[in-house]
């Protein structure tokens, strides 16, 4: 669990931190099935703190669906996560 201080807006949907919070190291285990796509590096937000939930495989949910991953963007309040999501 990755636990940092950050700030919270009240209305608002993001959580902004003042440091981009380091990538941890994992191993990616073998695909479940060759449908499966793996989704790289994920953090979600959990009681005002980003955490790690990522990396896992996951079954697209259509045909030819490709995943977009997520990415921390710098705003002017600091750094964000942007989430991935499914492209069609």
């Amino acid at each position: 669990m990755v636990l940092m201080s950050c700030i919270s807006f009240a209305g608002s949907a993001q959580i902004f931190v003042t440091v981009r919070p380091p990538r941890p190291h994992y191993v990616r285990v073998v695909a479940p099935s060759p449908r499966h796509v793996w989704v790289e590096e994920e953090w979600v937000e959990r009681g005002g703190r980003y955490e790690w939930a990522g990396g896992h495989w996951v079954e697209p949910p259509r045909p030819h669906a490709r995943w977009i991953p997520g990415h921390w963007a710098n705003r002017p309040r600091g750094w964000v996560w942007i989430p991935g999501h499914w492209r069609y």
